[in-house]
């Protein structure tokens, strides 16, 4: 069930991290015919691998069986994955409607459009699952049932982009001015996750548990040994509540909330009827351990953590698409587009990164994690055994092989193994709590090194120089395919004027004003240039104020015109300097401190002019 969290993350990095491009590889018409078709072709497969699973229920034995189904589940829903980058990449649907006019404006019922695709194509899946899974597992569980268990389950691991990426849009649409400056920082988009990120982590289950339609548990013995295991072990929570998950017929329980009053204890229908009273108190008491070892807590780092990776990582990685340019070369000669191809690679890459870290690093803490739960047992009691028994029963009834691997959880054999081991020797416990102490502490490390290098790539003085290197190699290859863009050239002198190259910055910009005389952008900055330049040698006062005046005949904008008053004051004509400074001052709409400033040095220039004469 986990891994449907997985994939839903991985089609949603594939969709962000996509960028449409103008041409699209095939027309509309025959784009819903490959659509339909693949589609098709896809149901059609998938029904194959389950009905041969099915007709091979009484012939074969149920490990083998048991083993052929998950195979065979995960693979077509990484097929789902396939079909659906297919879709994207393909057939480029999101530019067939990109331009859908409410759909531009709020861009994430754009993406809830393609998610829901995704949807559809894993419900093809659990679909034709549902039979040999009925057949093998003997649940009785209702097709329909099966696959709103399932997508109810995946689901809300997409609450929080949702509720982020709604509101995201949401303040792009308002006409204020500030939260949209805001998210238009580095900063402000680090501040605005982590804020978001926190108030989710705190009310979140409450919406959760909505979605699932949990009820309260009703009063009895069952609620009343529940609630007596929370006292001993003194933690708080808002409700006890009936999971619903598969219909109830899964034996097992969880707990969600970081603070008490958003905090909720899960139960099943198959937890009620087939555990016994000390074997219920077993089970809540490793809830509870996930709670009192800060699990959930822990587990909001590393979701911090994996925002650091990926920023630190970006910048990696647009180094390295860009040096990959040989090889656009080799693609462009096979047809393949080079915005397709760029995004490819970063979705490729991102998803790498994105698995690597999750079923990994992640997946490392989780299986450690639900074992030092296992071993909380023996705070509240001095034996693990109706734990093992629960675990046991979980094996029959699930008709699961008991040492299957599992990404998250360590198989049921080897849980059993290690609690008898703290049955004969509790040492065990503390040398387990001290391997995740070490454990917290490399991963600490190593998020605080990455955090580092992503710092200096992006803050510091060799990441300032890395980026303009970047831009620098980007433009002169762009200039390469079109050597009369002027816009290029302009660009390229705002980057050597950033280094303080003088000599290239006029070259760049005296190229760009002889392919195009009336960029008032370049006019104004070569200008700018020639007037006040720190090394002498490079100015020359009677150019600027031509280019200036040039400038400001094309463009009435504050900047130009204080380059203007700039040029003017250089060339010892301050009362004109004045006069134009003062022009530059009415039409600022923002922060007019450095105009005010300019207008102040002007005029003072002009009183010294006139008390000297």
């Amino acid at each position: 069930m986990f891994g449907n969290f997985i994939y839903f993350i991985i089609v949603l990095l594939i969709y962000s991290t996509y960028q449409p491009s103008e041409d699209t590889n095939f027309t509309a018409l025959e784009t819903l015919f490959l659509f339909i078709l693949l589609t098709i072709i896809f149901a059609v497969i998938t029904w194959l691998q389950f009905q041969r699973i099915e007709k091979q229920v009484s012939k074969e034995s149920f490990a083998k069986l048991d083993h052929k189904f998950h195979a065979a589940l995960t693979r077509q829903s990484v097929m789902a994955i396939v079909l659906f980058s297919l879709d994207i990449y393909g057939l480029n649907l999101v530019s067939f409607v990109s331009n859908i006019p409410f759909l531009s404006i709020i861009p994430t019922l754009q993406a809830l459009l393609f998610l829901g695709l995704f949807v559809f194509y894993l419900a093809i899946v659990w679909a034709f699952a549902h039979s040999p899974y009925n057949a093998l597992y003997a649940t009785g569980l209702p097709r329909e049932s099966y696959i709103l268990s399932n997508i109810s389950f995946s689901v809300p691991v997409l609450l929080p982009w949702l509720l982020l990426s709604g509101i995201a849009d949401i303040i792009n649409v308002l006409p204020f001015k500030l939260p949209k400056q805001m998210l238009a920082t580095t900063e402000g988009q680090v501040l605005y996750f982590l804020v978001f990120l926190v108030a989710v982590a705190m009310i979140g289950p409450l919406m959760i548990q909505k979605f699932w339609r949990c009820k309260p548990l009703e009063a009895g013995d069952v609620r009343t040994r529940i609630e007596n295991v929370c006292r001993q072990a003194g933690m708080e929570y808002a409700n006890i509540l009936y999971w619903p998950i598969f219909g109830g017929r899964m034996i097992t329980a969880g707990v969600m909330g970081l603070v008490k009053k958003f905090r909720y204890i899960l139960v099943t229908g198959a937890f009620i009827r087939f555990l016994e009273p000390d074997e219920i108190d077993a089970v809540i008491a490793h809830e509870v351990g996930h709670i009192k070892k800060n699990h959930l807590l822990f587990y909001l780092v590393f979701f911090v953590g994996y925002m650091l990776v990926s920023y630190a990582t970006f910048d990696l990685l647009i180094y390295g698409v860009l040096y990959a340019e040989p090889l656009y070369g080799f693609i462009g000669r096979i047809g393949m587009n080079q915005t397709t191809l760029t995004s490819s690679i970063f979705s490729i890459v991102t998803i790498v990164i994105f698995l690597v870290y999750f079923r990994f690093i992640f997946g490392y803490f989780m299986r450690n994690f639900e074992r030092q739960a296992d071993t909380y047992v023996y705070t509240l009691f001095d034996s693990a055994k109706p734990l093992i028994s629960t675990l046991e029963k979980i094996a029959v009834t699930s008709g699961q092989p008991p040492d299957r691997p599992n990404w998250h959880h360590f198989s049921i054999t080897k849980r059993i193994d290690y609690l008898k081991k703290c049955e004969t020797d509790k040492s065990w416990i503390g040398r387990h709590d001290w391997k995740i102490k070490k454990s917290m502490a490399v991963y600490m490390t190593g998020i605080i090194l990455i955090g580092a290098v992503g710092y200096q790539l992006n803050y510091s003085e060799t990441g300032k120089q890395l980026n303009q290197h970047f831009f620098e190699t980007v433009i002169k290859r762009e200039l390469e395919k079109t050597p009369d863009n002027a816009d290029l050239y302009s660009t390229l002198g705002d980057i050597y004027y950033s280094r303080q190259n003088y000599a290239q910055t006029i070259e760049a910009y005296e190229q760009s004003i002889m392919l195009e005389p009336h960029n008032p952008k370049a006019l104004n900055n070569l200008a700018w240039l020639l007037a006040t330049c720190e090394d002498q040698n490079f100015r020359r006062p009677r150019r600027a104020l031509g280019l200036a005046q040039k400038a400001a005949e094309l463009e009435k904008a504050p900047h130009i015109l204080d380059t203007l008053a700039e040029s003017y004051y250089v060339n010892g004509k301050f009362e004109a300097a004045v006069a134009t400074a003062m022009r530059a001052l009415d039409l600022v709409t923002g922060d007019r401190s450095y105009y005010r400033k300019q207008l102040k040095k002007f005029m003072d220039s002009t009183l010294k002019t006139r008390t000297t004469a």
